[in-house]
């Protein structure tokens, strides 16, 4: 067992024995300077503890010495009662404040005992139960906090956790500190109770048992009786004080005792309007002249030198100020971060910064936090982090999405309106701005706020400005998504599903593939907005075609057949029947006949002139699919479908492409086109 824990467990059980079997006068002086002792060392260490959770064992030591205490008491009064000798620690304390006067020390004591009850014990009361219903409130504004500081950049996962983590402690302290002021408060009522005892439990002995007259039992027991409660008062005082000092520590840089001194003395002009005032109550007033004229001068002496001190510190501040600039300028590494690129980016001008203050209401942080959720269940891919920066270059209404550095969208709101789009089947026209939807390029119309019901009640789809900003931010991501995984995205992707796959994981990687080929496989899927959330699917497939193939291409075709539920579940849940489009099989022979193998994987060696016809086609017959609102999905053989999405895929940027084996069986297609180049 280890020390600390023996020390805790003789505590404590001393304590219960202590109520049953009696003790020695001079075991009690002992145990009641310990007490006082205990008490002193928890005050201190609260007044400078940097900040709470420093104390965080408080509650639990605030049970252990009120029980402590108690016992104590119990066993003095035992001793009052039954011998008259408590020990020297309640005699001395008894007589010696009131000074060897039955009334003064009685009245100190009663004093003594309003101040603990009525002051010190309901205030911390009051103050923990308030901390306490103030720091559950504020968790959740907390955490969306962590959340921002997270995608923003600021902290990395790892502070992240630990902050929250911290959120939690505090959260559980105090709600605990709430419940154990209550022990005190009761401990302080217990304490009168206990005094009103031994008073009137005196008397009855002094008088019956020692043969003593009525002055002589009230000399003798008040007097114990006093002390006593003095010796019990007093560390329960230290522990209520110590409770408030705790929950009302505001900062957590510096210790109480700094924070003080410098809140109280560091303006100059409140110290000399204090030295002037104090010189004034002692000339003008009946106030003694000699401490009115010492206070007033040593004021007025501390106003000059902390103004000249400040001037000084004002000084020193901004050469060392000049000095860090002057040094970031000739550090070598400062070149070395401008080549650091951010995976993400989203300037915007001036005018769209209250959209992205969390002080001025705006939800901005709060919405790119939910994107990066959004993208993680739907895609399976984690987000990198993505920076939100103000350019003062930008028109103020306007914002820019980058990728690695590079501009990729671009987008421009008008602050207070609201976009509304006609979805389609709406005839009523209404007023406002023409624009296009970033996103998708639509048709829309800015509005103000006084037409939005309106425009809301005739069928328009209507948005405010941070979520237009927020649906192209993560239309552009997924556009992007590929891209954004890198090698070390996917190493830790392969530790997150090791866990609980262990046999699957050493069997794949790297005994079949290394981490840069299970990179280009994801990436493939990603491209064409496949989730790669069922790893585990995707691994069992790459396990059990990589020993036959290592092009990352053709594993990629297995693993899209490998999760053909949820292709299909992606494309055809809506509707029983699908209506899509077929490639000629004329076309798919062309294709595989123009397929030169090389070191580095498959190219299409077609001609241009067949390649014009077989895009012509392609866009013609994927018209009648848009014009009934369909998406524009073509079903092909599954040996040929990657090599006609490689054909189609920079002209047609929305196309859909299938192979029949990727279609669950319980799917039912219409066909109603093919793309043959014979009839064009």
């Amino acid at each position: 067992m280890k020390k600390n824990d023996l020390f805790l467990g003789i505590y404590l059980l001393a304590a219960i024995i202590f109520f049953i079997i009696p003790i020695k006068s001079w075991l009690l002086d002992f145990l009641i300077l310990f007490n006082i002792t205990m008490a002193l060392v928890i005050v201190f260490n609260c007044l400078f503890a940097k900040e709470t959770l420093q104390m965080s064992g408080f509650p639990t030591l605030l049970l252990f010495t009120t029980i402590f205490r108690i016992s104590l008491n119990v066993s003095s009064t035992r001793l009052i009662l039954s011998t008259g000798d408590p020990g020297r620690v309640v005699e001395v304390f008894g007589s010696f404040v009131g000074g060897g006067n039955l009334v003064i020390g009685a009245i100190i004591f009663i004093v003594l005992i309003i101040v603990q009850m009525m002051v010190v014990n309901k205030g911390s009361e009051r103050v923990s139960e308030v901390t306490a219903r103030f720091t559950l409130d504020a968790m959740p504004g907390k955490q969306m906090a962590i959340d921002a500081d997270l995608n923003t950049g600021a902290i990395t996962d790892q502070q992240a956790a630990e902050r929250r983590e911290k959120i939690q402690e505090e959260s559980a302290f105090f709600g605990a500190m709430d419940g154990a002021t209550k022990y005190v408060k009761g401990d302080a009522t217990a304490g009168l109770i206990i005094t009103l005892i031994n008073v009137v439990g005196g008397l009855i002995m002094g008088m019956t048992s020692m043969g003593l007259s009525l002055t002589e039992a009230l000399n003798k027991y008040v007097i114990l009786t006093i002390g006593d409660g003095l010796v019990s008062q007093i560390p329960s005082m230290l522990i209520s004080l110590s409770t408030g000092i705790l929950v009302t520590k505001a900062s957590k840089e510096e210790n109480i005792g700094d924070i003080l001194v410098g809140q109280l003395f560091s303006i100059p002009k409140v110290l000399l309007m204090v030295g002037i005032t104090m010189l004034g109550l002692g000339i003008f007033t009946p106030l003694n002249f000699f401490f009115c004229a010492v206070y007033g001068i040593i004021c007025i002496v501390l106003s000059y030198a902390i103004k000249g001190k400040k001037a000084e510190s004002d000084i020193s501040e901004e050469v060392a100020e000049e000095e860090v600039q002057a040094d970031e300028v000739r550090r070598h590494e400062n070149v070395n971060s401008l080549l650091q690129v951010d995976p993400i980016e989203l300037e915007f001008g001036y005018g769209i910064i209250p959209l992205a203050d969390v002080n001025q209401g705006g939800d901005l942080l709060d919405r790119v936090v939910m994107i990066r959720r959004q993208i993680a269940l739907e895609l399976g891919a984690v987000v990198p982090i993505i920076r939100l920066r103000d350019n003062i270059q930008l028109n103020p209404n306007q914002y820019i999405i980058k990728i690695k550095g590079i501009q990729v969208s671009e987008g421009e709101i008008l602050f207070d309106h609201y976009m509304a789009m006609n979805p389609g089947y709406v005839e009523d026209e209404i007023t406002g701005i023409p624009t296009l939807e970033p996103a998708f390029h639509l048709e829309a119309m800015w509005i103000t706020e006084s037409q939005r019901e309106r425009a809301e009640s005739l069928g328009y789809t209507v948005v405010d400005p941070p979520s237009i900003i927020a649906t192209h931010l993560t239309e552009v991501i997924k556009q992007h998504l590929d891209e954004l995984l890198t090698r070390q995205d996917v190493q830790n992707l392969i530790e997150n599903i090791k866990e609980n796959n262990k046999t699957l994981v050493d069997e794949l990687v790297p005994k079949l593939l290394g981490v840069g080929d299970i990179q280009k496989v994801l990436q493939n899927l990603l491209r064409e907005g496949i989730s790669i959330r069922d790893l585990v699917t995707i691994f069992e497939t790459l396990a059990d075609y990589a020993a036959t193939s290592r092009d990352t291409d053709i594993l990629t075709e297995y693993v899209r057949q490998g999760l053909k539920r949820a292709i299909s579940n992606k494309y055809f849940a809506d509707e029983e029947t699908t209506t899509v489009v077929t490639l000629d099989p004329k076309i798919e022979q062309l294709i595989m006949s123009s397929i030169k193998q090389t070191e580095q994987g498959a190219y299409i060696a077609l001609d241009p002139n067949d390649t014009k016809k077989i895009l012509k086609a392609t866009e013609i017959e994927i018209k009648k699919l848009e014009e009934k609102g369909q998406s524009p999905i073509i079903i092909t053989s599954p040996i040929v479908r990657m090599y006609f999405k490689k054909l189609t895929s920079d002209y047609i940027r929305d196309l859909i492409v299938i192979s029949y084996n990727e279609i669950d069986s319980d799917i039912e297609l219409k066909s109603v086109g093919v793309v043959s180049i014979d009839e064009h």
